[in-house]
Formats: C-alpha cells, sequence, structure tokens
C-alpha cells in the first residue's frame, strides 16, 4: 500500500513537471535538457553534411521555428511535454538533414530488405508532423481561443492540414527558384502525387493523436467525476468510514 500510494504520488508530480505551463526557463531543469541535447545533436549532425546545400534549405524552416518559439516564449510558454514533442520531431528533421531525406540510412536498410527504389522516410517524417505537433497547436490554439474538447481536436487537425498544404506551396517555390537542387530538395522520387501523400500522412498523424487525447480527456472526465461522486457521498454520509 505505502509502496502504491509513492507511486501514485511520483506520477503525480511527474505529470505537473509535464503538463504545467508559465515555468520560467531558469527554473525548468527538464526544459533546459532538452535545448542542450538538442543543441548538442544538431551540432554534430551538422559537421560534414551529405548535401550541405540541402542540409542549408532543410535548416531554413528549423531555425524559423526555434526563433518563434524563443521569441514567443515569454508571452506563450508551453508544457514541457509539447516542448518535448517538438523536440522528437526536431531531432528527426534534423537527422533526415543531414543525410538527405532521400539517403538516411534507414532508408538504405529498408531499401535493401524490402527491395524498393523508393525512400520512405521522409514519409514517416510527414506522418509524424501530424502526430508529434498536434497537442502543442492544441495547447496553442485552446489558450489563445478559448476552444475546449471536441471542437479543440478538430481545430487542430484543420489548422495541421494547413501547415501541411503551405509546406508543399514552399517546397514547390524552392523547386522552382533553386533548379535541381531545389527538385532534390522537394525529393518528388517519380511521384506526381508526393505532396497530396505528404499531406495526406501529415492529416493521419493528427488524427490519431486527437483519439489519444480524446480517450484522455474522456477518462480524466470520469475519473474526476467518480471522485466528485465519492466527496459527496461522504459528505452526506461522514461516519461510513468509521
Amino acid at each position: 500500500m505505502i509502496l502504491l500510494t509513492l507511486f501514485t504520488i511520483g506520477c503525480g508530480h511527474l505529470t505537473k513537471i509535464f503538463i504545467k505551463t508559465n515555468i520560467k526557463f531558469s527554473h525548468n531543469p527538464l526544459l533546459q535538457l532538452i535545448l542542450v541535447v538538442f543543441l548538442a545533436f544538431w551540432g554534430i549532425l551538422a559537421i560534414s553534411p551529405t548535401d550541405r546545400t540541402q542540409w542549408l534549405l532543410e535548416n531554413i524552416l528549423l531555425v524559423l521555428v526555434i526563433l518563434v518559439l524563443c521569441i514567443t516564449y515569454r508571452k506563450y510558454k508551453l508544457s514541457n511535454l509539447s516542448y518535448l514533442l517538438i523536440f522528437v520531431f526536431l531531432c528527426l528533421h534534423t537527422y533526415a538533414a543531414h543525410y538527405t531525406y532521400q539517403g538516411t540510412p534507414i532508408d538504405q536498410w529498408l531499401k535493401s530488405v524490402i527491395h524498393t527504389r523508393r525512400s520512405y522516410f521522409d514519409r514517416f517524417v510527414h506522418m509524424m508532423f501530424g502526430l508529434l505537433w498536434f497537442y502543442p497547436i492544441r495547447e496553442l490554439l485552446t489558450r489563445i481561443t478559448g476552444l475546449r474538447m471536441f471542437w479543440s481536436l478538430i481545430t487542430t487537425i484543420s489548422f495541421i492540414l494547413s501547415l501541411g498544404a503551405v509546406f508543399e506551396i514552399i517546397e514547390m517555390l524552392v523547386a522552382i527558384l533553386a533548379g535541381q537542387t531545389g527538385q532534390d530538395y522537394m525529393g518528388l522520387q517519380g511521384d506526381v502525387f508526393d505532396s497530396e501523400k505528404d499531406m495526406a500522412l501529415s492529416l493521419i498523424g493528427a488524427i490519431i493523436s486527437s483519439f489519444i487525447l480524446a480517450i484522455i480527456f474522456r477518462k480524466r472526465k470520469y475519473h474526476s467525476l467518480h471522485l466528485a461522486k465519492g466527496m459527496a457521498k461522504q459528505k452526506l454520509n461522514p461516519n461510513t468510514n468509521k
């Protein structure tokens, strides 16, 4: 019983660490660790990338994302869980930028195993975009708009789909302006529906995250109602536990 109680308290403490917002950076060791690990990871993979030009193109958006997060941090601090999810996505992107999205070691291994010419890591990252960015974007939208539950999930899905479309437009413009390097950056690999498939995978990732959050919200609501009923019953019958 004592171990169970300690475990419950520990889980509750960890939940507060990950979910709580408005923590000052100087008082947030987890966020400090996330930042240090990412900078170290990025710095190592910035050394001798496979294609320096493509690496620079891939890092433009990454730098913009980090700048936006830093500039808005004082006014819109996200939870550590949001920053952790963003960290995972940026690590995936940094890894792909080093090798190029068409030449990652994972893709080389897959090609030898399933005998395909297609590189699938870029598709995986597009799906992870919807899956990993869903929670941070929803957290920000609910804080700004006040949306809750169902509409917050639907709005976030729509927002991620819109971001995916904007990114594909940016890729198209880069391909037009940068010539062959831009075409390599797009990574069509002979698939005329590559952009549509990328957006579809981002949408699928967002929908999966929305279902996970919906289940969590439902369970949390059930436990809250159950706890409230128990407390009300105890107030009505204060001698039942004696």
